[in-house]
């Protein structure tokens, strides 16, 4: 059973003594711990595609959960567009999958899924895409998948490829 503290920040702990703090903190703290300590290696250090896989469906989480799918298009989080999708399938979240990519379908981009192109769409003041996405977003609140928990377990499973500490 999780805890109910909330930790936070990431304090230089190992990818195992934050899967072992479990029992003390929120899960949701804990993901988010990962997220921080992946993005605090060097940029320059090679990233694994678990570990992108990490740091897409947090920013996912944040930014949809903050203003909706046109926030994760339009933020620097737009960068895992292309493998969001695969990200939340891997994870075992398959309806939330189903919701994303019917929002990046919903943008119609013409040419390679790169953020930049994203972004272009989303603030081209089209009025179906804009409604296509406030469907997306409508449906992923409605949505009881634990994305959290799911992330967690499913980095517990992929420790060895996950490189924190």
């Amino acid at each position: 059973m999780a805890g109910d503290r909330f930790l936070e920040s990431y304090g230089g702990q190992t990818t195992e003594q934050l899967l072992a703090m479990e029992a003390d903190y929120r899960i949701d703290s804990l993901v988010l711990a990962f997220e921080q300590a992946i993005q605090m290696r060097d940029p320059q250090a090679p990233m694994t595609t678990q570990e992108r896989y990490v740091l897409a469906v947090e920013a996912l989480e944040r930014e949809v959960n903050n203003g909706g799918y046109d926030q994760f298009f339009l933020n620097s989080s737009h960068e895992f567009v292309d493998v969001i999708e695969d990200a939340l399938r891997a994870i075992g979240c398959p309806k939330t999958a189903d919701i994303t990519r019917d929002a990046i379908v919903a943008l119609a981009v013409v040419g390679p899924l790169t953020g930049a192109a994203v972004e272009e769409v989303v603030t081209s003041g089209n009025e179906s895409v804009a409604a296509a996405l406030g469907g997306c977003d409508d449906r992923y609140f409605a949505n009881t998948e634990a994305i959290a928990d799911r992330l967690f377990e499913w980095i517990r499973e992929n420790r060895a490829s996950i490189r924190v500490g």
